[in-house]
């Protein structure tokens, strides 16, 4: 198969959807990969090394989607990518399209067929695609709300440890999964007083288990959430609904009665956000002010420590790529059902239906399109 591998032009992102490493993996099995010039340039995979394992350098990222059948990417398509697919096409990346009509539209009139990373399961219920950058994001989360916290950023001036005599912050984790879990460990290991809230027992079991108590862990009711939240000073929103908008735990009237330069994190940004007062940012200009309570809502968080993310994100999406490059799009859903639950659109119609309810569009099942 043709496989290609576009820059990505999201604003600073730097991830690569396939590294060195995983084209060579490629090419050993007759694979065609073609990388736009620079991909990989500047988290330290220059055209050369992609050369060395077999692939070949496009000029443009016209060339690489006019030549290629599967496009491999991290971040979802911008709209002058996904101008550029066509019906024959399998794009295989992030999309988070519950938050996104525009790119859904998109993607349906280009009849292309997208495969999105966050919503590929495994045989334990889990999207192992999703979670590396859910690990990621969550350790990140606590460096960027200690970084919001300071004076000179916005935040109350507090230091997230504390020092002896000065208590640390007050951290509060709203859902206990990959991301949440990865938040608290960082945040117990920095000194913090950490409550992490989640609706499943066997979650908060296993917490209490692994940090022997030293994390609180409460059921996330609406009352409890409101407690939480008004005596917290950082807040990292980490609830996630497979494939569907992240729900709005933290009102705006919450917020408002937060204490003045308190910082919300919201890792759910991708899927629409769990405050009501989160917005979309950017690495550029990560934070804003509502009420004088911090927001950071970057949707690429990972992006920041591009090498490691897209390292850890190939460790997890190179088997699902060589069955899709080895035995095309039908067949590789056929015998792989965890790989067809990431398949979100196709022939113009959405096929996943938490996709599809969240969006208020018409869901179709694959089988029907696919036979």
């Amino acid at each position: 198969m043709r496989i290609g591998v576009p820059k990505e032009i999201k604003i600073h992102e730097y991830r690569v959807g396939l590294t060195p490493g995983s084209v060579r993996e490629l090419t050993a099995q007759g694979h065609q990969v073609l990388v736009e010039t620079g991909a990989g340039a500047s988290i330290g995979f220059d055209d050369a090394s992609y050369r060395a394992v077999g692939a070949s350098i496009g000029a443009k990222a016209a060339d690489v989607f006019a030549a290629a059948e599967l496009i491999v990417k991290v971040k979802e398509p911008q709209p002058e990518e996904w101008a550029q697919l066509r019906p024959d096409q399998v794009l295989f990346t992030y999309l988070h399209l519950a938050a996104d009509r525009d790119q859904a539209t998109g993607l349906l009139q280009s009849s292309a067929s997208a495969v999105a990373y966050e919503t590929v399961t495994d045989g334990q219920g889990g999207l192992p695609l999703l979670a590396p950058m859910s690990e990621v994001a969550g350790r990140m989360a606590v460096q960027v709300g200690a970084r919001c916290l300071e004076k000179e950023a916005g935040g109350a001036g507090i230091l997230l440890g504390g020092v002896p005599g000065v208590p640390g912050a007050n951290v509060v984790v709203l859902g206990g999964g990959v991301v949440g879990s990865n938040a608290a460990r960082i945040a117990q290991g920095m000194r913090a007083r950490v409550t992490v809230l989640d609706r499943s027992l066997r979650v908060m079991a296993a917490l209490d288990a692994e940090f022997g108590g030293t994390v609180a862990t409460q059921f996330a009711s609406v009352e409890a959430i409101e407690a939480a939240v008004l005596a917290a000073d950082l807040v990292i929103g980490a609830v996630l609904l497979p494939g569907a908008a992240a729900p709005r735990l933290v009102t705006r009237e919450m917020v408002r009665r937060m204490r003045q330069g308190s910082v919300v994190v919201d890792v759910a940004i991708d899927q629409g956000g769990c405050f009501e007062t989160s917005r979309p940012t950017t690495h550029a200009e990560p934070t804003y002010l509502v009420d004088g309570v911090v927001h950071y809502c970057v949707t690429n968080m990972p992006g920041a420590v591009a090498r490691t993310s897209a390292v850890a994100l190939n460790n997890a999406t190179l088997p699902f790529t060589l069955q899709l490059a080895g035995k095309g799009l039908r067949r590789a859903c056929v015998e792989n059902p965890h790989l067809a639950q990431g398949l979100n659109v196709h022939a113009g119609q959405i096929t996943h239906p938490a996709v599809a309810a969240a969006l208020g569009m018409a869901f179709t099942a694959q089988e029907t399109l696919m036979g």
